[in-house]
């Protein structure tokens, strides 16, 4: 047993790492989402910058969250978490091995394989809105091991509260008019969370 001092030290030092670690990723995970919006952005006929700005620009906010799933004697009676869309805009995930990240494909579930350093990307509800619903928001959930603990760290990108979204401007016309309304990002978290018809 440590002495109060030395224990307090040792957390503060394990913190001290994981806040290093964190935000170096962070660092790194801002270019890969700037390429993943301007990659969109050109797949939609927009200019390279036009996705980015339409989702909050430069006060996007980057959510990290940490799930922990233990082993589960009876993982065939439960999910980690039941199928759901992200309401983010993207969300950056990083797998353990262990399988559990399934996505709806044609009908049916669809084990995401792990590859060993490899992000898992999914499009969320906030481009589908802004594409007009040409990119779809991915469908998934998370099963349980029996026998080992599954983690993954997700990160959703993410507009700021009072962001107002919608379609895209360029992306609507009288033969593709809106299929969605545009409103504060906040007012539709609050809208899905309560189960409120968007």
């Amino acid at each position: 047993m440590y002495p109060p001092t030395q224990n307090l030290y040792r957390v503060d030092v394990r913190c001290g790492a994981f806040t290093e670690a964190t935000e170096e990723y962070s660092r790194h995970l801002h270019k890969v989402v700037d390429e993943l919006l301007r990659s969109l952005s050109l797949g939609l006929g927009l200019e390279g910058h036009e996705l980015k700005d339409a989702v909050g620009g430069n006060e996007l906010v980057f959510n990290l969250k940490i799930n922990y799933y233990p082993p589960c004697p009876c993982p065939d009676l439960v999910l980690g978490v039941p199928s759901h869309t992200d309401m983010s805009a993207l969300t950056i995930l990083v797998p353990n091995e262990v399988q559990g990240l399934q996505a709806f494909q044609d009908g049916h579930w669809v084990d995401v394989n792990y590859i060993p350093n490899a992000l898992v990307v999914h499009i969320g509800d906030q481009i589908e809105i802004l594409s007009n619903g040409r990119c779809k928001s991915m469908l998934h959930r998370s099963t349980v091991n029996k026998d080992k603990t599954r983690m993954s760290w997700p990160v959703f990108v993410e507009p700021p509260a009072d962001h107002h979204v919608g379609p895209h401007r360029k992306l609507i016309n009288e033969q593709n008019p809106s299929k969605y309304k545009t409103k504060k990002f906040s007012d539709y978290c609050y809208c899905k969370l309560n189960k409120i018809p968007q």
